[in-house]
């Protein structure tokens, strides 16, 4: 009898419908990795002459290649900073010689410091060689007081934190009517401490 050398064939279909099933399996389930950063607008590459404004009304932040920080000259500890923000910030000018006199502000009144949250401007400079994490360290700082100033004037005037409030404005779910009124809300406590934080060069008046 004579044999068949013939190989038999094998049925690769069921093999190319597993491979493709693993293959919609690993895009599904798989995580893919994003850069992290932070949310800040830098400023153009070719800017307008600087405006000029009086020195007590910025508080200067600067962090060089070892990444130590400076404000104002002196060397200070990143735990320190959201403090010493804060009472910049949070000044409010001396009602007897200042026009722009903060009502709402619990500062010291200095007059060597700012004379509202409206004019204060934190002009922040970081050396190149700085490590990223230290940077994002002291922006975070920075906006911690910024926030810290806006809860609290949330809370005296809507009995709840201005974080929450973002929050929730954010969410998809929630109807218009409560949407307009927290827009409105959020737009009040913006006035009363808006956020200017500067990386660009600042002129001083002396």
């Amino acid at each position: 009898m004579a044999r068949n050398n013939e190989i038999p064939e094998v049925n690769a279909g069921s093999m190319a419908d597993i491979a493709f099933l693993l293959l919609i399996f690993f895009l599904v389930t798989t995580t893919i990795q994003t850069d992290a950063g932070i949310d800040r607008k830098l400023p153009p590459e070719e800017t307008m002459p600087p405006i000029p404004i009086n020195e007590r009304n910025i508080f200067r932040v600067s962090l060089n290649k070892n990444d130590e920080l400076f404000v104002e000259g002196d060397i200070m500890s990143i735990e320190e900073l959201k403090t010493s923000a804060i009472r910049f910030l949070d000044n409010g000018g001396s009602p007897e010689s200042n026009t722009d006199y903060c009502s709402y502000c619990k500062g010291e009144r200095a007059s060597n410091s700012s004379d509202s949250p409206n004019k204060a401007i934190i002009a922040f400079n970081s050396d190149r060689e700085a490590s990223y994490g230290m940077y994002v360290r002291v922006q975070n700082e920075l906006t911690a007081a910024y926030n810290e100033l806006r809860n609290r004037e949330a809370q005296r005037l809507f009995n709840r934190d201005f974080v929450d409030m973002e929050e929730e404005y954010f969410d998809v779910e929630i109807p218009g009517e409560t949407k307009q009124r927290l827009k409105n809300e959020i737009s009040v406590i913006r006035e009363m401490f808006p956020m200017k934080l500067s990386e660009a060069q600042t002129k001083f008046n002396l």
